[in-house]
């Protein structure tokens, strides 16, 4: 096997791997079912059971149907983090004395 060959072998199976790596990435679904109280551009408020459950939205999120308050909606969600603040263990801190 020629050098070449090989390098264009491995290109090829990371260029197959890939999408597997992005969808393994991605964080676990979620969705919740109930009637639209609240619309803004950027929220959805959803009473489940009465429950107030408020989902964050963008441009990008797919609407079907018509969207309006008192509407009867399943929206689908995933969690991510915004911010990571990581604390000092007290008993690093201890230790460090």
């Amino acid at each position: 096997m020629t050098k070449s060959s090989r390098i264009i072998r491995i290109a090829v199976l990371a260029l197959l791997l890939a999408p597997l790596a992005t969808f393994a990435a991605k964080a676990k679904s979620y969705q919740v079912t109930g009637k639209v109280l609240e619309l803004t551009d950027t929220t959805i408020t959803v009473d489940k059971a009465g429950e107030k459950w408020e989902i964050n939205r963008d441009k990008d999120t797919k609407v079907t149907g018509d969207l309006k308050v008192g509407a009867k909606v399943t929206i689908q969600y995933s969690m991510s983090a915004s911010t990571v603040e990581v604390k000092a263990d007290k008993t690093d801190d201890k230790k460090a004395k």
